[in-house]
């Protein structure tokens, strides 16, 4: 039968150290969430605005605890948010169209002829 006998050797013991906190790094991914929603609504493209939406959730959801409690940041909740509204914006033409005379001006075409 085995001894109930603790076998550990206390000298050969190493206490934990916490290791030191990396400094203030912008990730690549909080500037990607950031910067393609406004990409999406400049462009109105919903490839885009998908990725912005698929990359801000990430990012949410991969941010540490320091990043969260730091106010240099913005928060995770709030680029998800804004990445919804660039993908409401590029949907925005499918349910309000644009009235027909109004399409297509861009206002650098030749002034309409004035009736005398």
């Amino acid at each position: 039968m085995a001894s109930k006998k603790d076998m550990r050797r206390p000298d050969l013991v190493v206490p934990y150290q916490e290791p030191a906190p990396k400094g203030d790094s912008a990730e690549l991914s909080s500037t990607l969430s950031s910067t393609l929603p406004m990409a999406a609504i400049f462009t109105r493209n919903r490839y885009v605005g998908w990725a912005s939406v698929v990359l801000s959730i990430q990012s949410w959801l991969g941010e540490s605890e320091d990043a969260s409690k730091s106010s240099s940041g913005t928060p995770g909740y709030f680029t998800i948010g804004m990445s919804l509204m660039a993908l409401a914006v590029t949907y925005l033409p499918m349910f309000l169209p644009q009235p027909p005379n109004q399409r297509g001006a861009t206002g650098t075409e030749a002034p309409a002829p004035v009736a005398a």
